[in-house]
């Protein structure tokens, strides 16, 4: 990874599924995605990245910043327009591995918890920083995307060593005879026959899940587990659960599944997941739901099975890299120095 190269990936899909049409979600407009991009590179031009490699579309973000970039140029960015779009997640796939291979220092992403996952499968040992774009975001961040472009620059421009300020997630695998998946929140096993719409909004039909974290306050199938056995992002160790129809099952939680969408959902029981523990799904005949949306669809009798790995993505902690500018004095100038910060260049009191 060479100092100076940046990434920026925008899903103009994220926050458009079908939970849209059955919660009180907010929306993300391709105008404001295009808007936090171009805060984003403001950002970059502040700590001297010297280059950024933006992601296109077919859903006009790219046009968007484009026609803006004509107005107010910024130096050194560039536009993945090498392969051919699709309108899938294949799009955002092929942007970051265009990004990785340019050296980039860290890949900014905006969406929700599928495109955060998508863009983890091809970034390798980049660092990653997800922005919530999307409709259930229990990995991205919701942050103000100045703060984060500041942030995401530090370490793009060698100023802030990511040793310091990033950390690795836990992922978990799926596996089963003809295909491999990740999730960085959850896996879920469900009675569907079929894929369908994807995005999974309706519990009744779910019998196990597994989540690498589990947060009270979280939203999504995670925050089912939430409420029974917190488990923080820091931990190792994840949550496996068993779950079942209401009526039937021992334990009951009323937990947000989407924005404005509290279900309640019936729980047989629950326990520690094992960094490097693989456990066999019963899901022959049904869907394997992977950070909320249903992906994998098993024959009868097809095995699969799950596993919580330590090797996930890297990403970057906000709020450590504005600390480490801070005590660094890399946004402040002296009186007579005047104009922005030069990069590189720290100042101490």
């Amino acid at each position: 990874m060479g100092p100076g190269v940046a990434g920026i990936v925008a899903n103009p899909a994220s926050g458009r599924d079908i939970r849209r049409l059955v919660a009180q979600a907010s929306v993300f407009p391709t105008a404001e995605k295009a808007n936090m991009v171009q805060r984003v590179l403001a950002a970059f031009a502040i700590t001297g990245v010297e280059r950024t490699l933006v992601s296109t579309d077919l859903g006009g973000i790219s046009a968007a910043v484009h026609r803006r970039l004509g107005r107010e140029p910024l130096a050194g960015v560039e536009f993945c327009d090498k392969d051919p779009l699709t309108g899938t997640a294949q799009d955002t796939i092929n942007a970051v591995r265009r990004m990785v291979d340019a050296g980039a220092g860290v890949i900014v992403c905006l969406g929700g918890d599928g495109t955060a996952r998508v863009a983890a499968k091809a970034c390798g040992e980049v660092p990653l920083l997800a922005l919530s774009t999307g409709t259930n975001n229990a990995f991205p961040q919701m942050r103000e995307a100045t703060v984060a472009g500041l942030a995401a620059g530090f370490i793009a421009s060698g100023q802030i060593d990511p040793d310091l300020v990033t950390h690795r997630v836990s992922k978990l695998e799926v596996v089963t005879k003809a295909r491999r998946e990740i999730a960085l929140v959850d896996v879920a096993v469900t009675l569907s026959k079929h894929v369908g719409a994807k995005a999974l909004w309706d519990p009744a039909s779910l019998t196990e899940l597994y989540c690498t974290f589990a947060e009270p306050d979280g939203i999504g199938l995670s925050s089912i587990a939430g409420q029974l056995c917190p488990s923080p992002r820091s931990s190792a160790d994840g949550v496996a659960l068993k779950l079942g129809p209401v009526g039937v099952t021992p334990h009951v939680v009323h937990a947000p599944i989407a924005p404005g969408l509290v279900k309640a959902v019936g729980v047989r029981g629950w326990g520690v997941l094992q960094q490097g523990m693989r456990v066999d799904l019963a899901a022959g005949g049904g869907v394997i739901a992977v950070d909320g949306e249903r992906e994998l669809e098993l024959k009868p009798g097809e095995s699969a099975y799950v596993e919580l790995r330590s090797d996930g993505p890297w990403c970057v902690d906000v709020r450590a890299v504005m600390a480490e500018a801070a005590q660094r004095g890399l946004l402040r100038t002296t009186s007579t120095e005047g104009g922005a910060p030069t990069k590189g260049k720290e100042r101490r009191r």
